[in-house]
């Protein structure tokens, strides 16, 4: 494409981004001096699109208000940022019509995109889950997230350069089960060919990846998410606790969610956690953490019957927790408090 012919396709997209813009600014942008800027309004006016002057101090030129310009231009970025947003308006909890008015405007930029990116934002689409409702997530590079849903979508290897917690930077193949967006973050989860483990990455600390020659099979077992909120279950900290709790999976799951905590099954019994959710039985919770001083109150919160196998210091902080509790039912305010206590409990 010619580059005057480019730069007034640009100037179109500088206008279509809404407001006013002064000359000095698209001629900044575009590389060029004012008048050529005119120009290429004029230029932009002779096909049709209703260019407005706005006059003053702080004038330049617009689009009239309202003016509806097809074809859509997007890029890569562009419409992978667009599509993501819908998505995730959809796991918000969107009312019904503006669900449905969410839906048609994703198939509306889908049937405009080019055939290959068309294609790439569907296989991000059919391998992203979501844990939770989404609040705001670190924006993940375009590339290496598109690469990777294809990746997932096709079942291909794909080789990653990944920098660690500790900044060592390795490369990596991995058989890639699914991307999953949780707490803020993107995650891929996969089988690391490397160690032959499964294993949970972060998007932000993957400088690049390509696909591999080949295709892999999906073992059987837990979904992208379920997958990756076990790993930060048994992610490895300071303590490693086990805890014996009387009570349904829900009653449990209330305070200790699957992010936090694993429920292991009854192997005295030998009956699978899925066989008899909604039973009050004793249940092994294991869960590894930095500090242990939220426990008790959490413990505390489920209200049900538990029994700490470890670690010690949590028995110490749960009895410390108990003796607090006991101390206000008496009246007896704690040594640290200060001030009028009157209402208080």
């Amino acid at each position: 494409m010619p580059r005057p012919t480019a730069r007034v396709l640009t100037l179109l997209e500088l206008l279509q981004s809404g407001g006013t813009r002064t000359v000095a600014e698209l001629a900044d942008r575009l590389g060029v001096q004012g008048r050529t800027v005119r120009r290429y309004v004029d230029q932009l006016s002779e096909l049709g699109i209703p260019v407005e002057s706005v006059r003053g101090r702080y004038g330049g030129y617009r689009l009239a208000p309202g003016y509806r310009l097809p074809p859509l231009m997007l890029g890569e970025d562009e419409a992978l940022a667009v599509l993501l947003g819908l998505l995730a308006g959809r796991r918000a909890g969107l009312s019904t019509a503006e669900r449905t008015a969410g839906e048609t405007a994703a198939a509306k930029i889908r049937r405009v995109l080019p055939q290959h990116l068309a294609r790439r934002l569907d296989s991000l689409l059919d391998a992203l889950a979501f844990t939770d409702r989404p609040g705001e997530f670190d924006t993940p590079d375009a590339e290496v997230l598109l690469t990777l849903a294809d990746a997932v979508r096709h079942r291909r290897p794909v080789s990653l350069h990944h920098t660690g917690r500790d900044g060592r930077r390795t490369e990596r193949t991995l058989h890639a089960y699914g991307i999953v967006a949780h707490a803020g973050r993107w995650y891929v989860t996969g089988r690391d060919a490397l160690i032959d483990e499964d294993r949970t990455f972060r998007l932000d600390r993957i400088a690049d990846a390509r696909t591999l020659p080949g295709s892999f099979d999906v073992p059987d077992g837990p979904d992208p998410a379920d997958r990756v909120l076990s790993a930060f279950a048994t992610a490895d900290y300071r303590y490693e606790v086990t805890v014996r709790i009387h009570g349904t999976v829900g009653q449990i799951r209330a305070g200790l969610p699957a992010s936090v905590a694993r429920l292991a099954d009854d192997a005295a019994e030998g009956v699978a956690l899925q066989d008899d959710a909604t039973a009050e039985r004793w249940r092994t919770v294991e869960l590894r953490a930095e500090r242990l001083d939220w426990l008790p109150a959490v413990l505390a919160s489920l209200d049900r019957p538990f029994a700490i196998e470890r670690p010690d210091e949590l028995r110490a902080l749960v009895a410390a927790l108990a003796d607090r509790l006991a101390s206000y039912t008496r009246g007896q305010a704690p040594e640290h408090a200060t001030g009028d206590t009157t209402g208080h409990t």
